[in-house]
């Protein structure tokens, strides 16, 4: 499984979901894939409003913003 982080720029709640998931305990690694919505519009158009978005490559599941650590946790073991 990998991650995909929607985020961009100067994004204080983007800063506060990457502490987040930098401090959450996990069984393991887990790859995670920064994108900067801001480089494409339809992804601007699809998360705009919504970031930041965690995003399972297994899956296609979505977290979206806000969340707490205990949401994280079962997000990434679902």
């Amino acid at each position: 499984m990998e991650i995909t982080f929607y985020t961009t720029a100067q994004c204080h709640l983007c800063d506060q979901a990457e502490a987040l998931l930098v401090a959450t305990p996990l069984p393991g690694p887990i790859p995670v894939e920064v994108v900067d919505i801001a480089d494409s519009a339809e992804l601007v158009a699809r998360y705009g409003t919504r970031i930041p978005v965690l995003q399972r490559s297994d899956t296609g599941a979505e977290l979206g913003w806000p969340f707490d650590q205990a949401q994280l946790i079962t997000f990434l073991q679902s």
